[in-house]
Parts: C-alpha cells; sequence; structure tokens
C-alpha cells in the first residue's frame, strides 16, 4: 500500500515545500530549515522528505550542498525548465531545434540593440573576449564562451520567459554544439559571426542585429546538415 500511496505523498510534499519558500520570502541562495527540521514540520519519514528534495533539485528549485544545507536554487522563478532527463537527439530533431532558434533568437538580438545598456554591452564584449582568448583548440572554454554569449544576448532583448527558453534550448543542445567546434575547423568563423552581431548590438542597429544572428544560425545548421548527409 505504501508504494501505491507514497508518489501523491511525495507529490503534496513538493508542493508544500514550495510553498515554504514562497510564503516565507526566500530567495535563491537563501538557507532552508534542516533536513531534520523539515521532516518534523511535515511529519513525514525522512526518505519521503529526501525523495521531493531530489524533485526539487532536479527542477532547481534548490541546492543540496553536502554538509553545508539546502538552498533555495537559482531557478525557483523560472517558467521555462530543460529538460533534465533529455537523452541524445536523434538527427531530425536537432534539426528542428535549430530551426527553432533561428525562428526565436535573432529578433532577441534585434531587442537587445534597442534595449541593451551601457555596462550590459560591456559585459557581452568580454564574453566574447573570453572566446577569443580560446581559438587554439580549447573547444570546451569556448563552447562556454559561446553559449554564455547567446545567453546573454537573449537576456539583453529584456523578456524573462524568452531568455528562458533560449537558455533551456542551448542547455538541450550542448553536446551538439561541443560537436559544430570540430567540423570544418570553423572556430574562427563562428568568432566573426559572433562579433559582427555584436557590433549590430553596440551600434544600435536592430535589423542588422537580427539579420546577422539570423545569418550565423542558418550557418550553424548547414554546417549540421552536411554533417549529417555525409558523416565521417
Amino acid at each position: 500500500m505504501s508504494e501505491v500511496t507514497r508518489p501523491s505523498l511525495s507529490d503534496a510534499l513538493t508542493e508544500r515545500m514550495l510553498e515554504l519558500i514562497r510564503t516565507g520570502g526566500h530567495r535563491p541562495g537563501d538557507r532552508l530549515p534542516s533536513t531534520r527540521e523539515l521532516s518534523q514540520r511535515f511529519a513525514v519519514t525522512t526518505p519521503t522528505l529526501r525523495e521531493a528534495l531530489r524533485r526539487l533539485e532536479a527542477t532547481g528549485a534548490i541546492e543540496m550542498r553536502h554538509g553545508s544545507g539546502i538552498y533555495v536554487g537559482p531557478a525557483i522563478e523560472r517558467l521555462v525548465l530543460p529538460n533534465p532527463n533529455m537523452r541524445e537527439m536523434h538527427a531530425p530533431q536537432l534539426l528542428e531545434l535549430l530551426g527553432a532558434r533561428i525562428v526565436i533568437e535573432p529578433p532577441l538580438a534585434a531587442m537587445a540593440a534597442e534595449h541593451a545598456a551601457g555596462e550590459e554591452l560591456a559585459a557581452l564584449r568580454r564574453v566574447l573576449d573570453e572566446a577569443g582568448r580560446h581559438l587554439r583548440g580549447e573547444d570546451a572554454e569556448l563552447h562556454d564562451a559561446n553559449m554564455a554569449f547567446h545567453r546573454a544576448t537573449a537576456r539583453l532583448a529584456g523578456n524573462s520567459v524568452l531568455h528562458e527558453v533560449v537558455d533551456s534550448l542551448l542547455t538541450v543542445h550542448g553536446p551538439e554544439q561541443r560537436e559544430i567546434l570540430q567540423i570544418f575547423d570553423d572556430r574562427r568563423r563562428d568568432y566573426e559571426e559572433h562579433l559582427a552581431i555584436l557590433g549590430a548590438i553596440e551600434a544600435r542597429d536592430a535589423a542588422q542585429a537580427e539579420e546577422r544572428m539570423r545569418a550565423h544560425l542558418v550557418d550553424v545548421k548547414t554546417v549540421i546538415e552536411h554533417r549529417l548527409q555525409s558523416p565521417r
């Protein structure tokens, strides 16, 4: 019987934890009561509580830091979340994902050109400066900088929901994006295309920023299509 009712109990406990965070005015980074305190508060066993905590941790709502405690996670206020159970994508899904980015990201680049302030633009420039230091085979660092550029551009558009959409797509797309760096030695080309997008944003040229972002993503999609048609 416990195996049948436990999921319902865990669901209810997850909701009660979220309610505790909301009503308590907790913000990302705030420390929550200990596991023992929470077990007593909700009158549940420690294993049942830990199951609910694992669910919340999987979505980024909380962080469980070994030896430190339970903290409100950075994703507690997100409306859009990447799937934590995502498996390897097949070719049609990957191309659809890139197609979605082509639809979403160019208008966000235009919005960034219209809304970004001076310090925000300086931060975006620093992201590309970091990318420029890793063009000679340091692909892990280059990948992180490239993804940071796309995430930052979406954030500067000023629409938090669309920023979360882009962030989720890039999270799902991470392994495939790293593969792109290995194809046709395109590190320099990607970097120069990113610089062109940044230049348009800094110039407050929304139309040019949108067009350059679209051209960049179409270029990436073309590379992927070529790889899928002619696997090495």
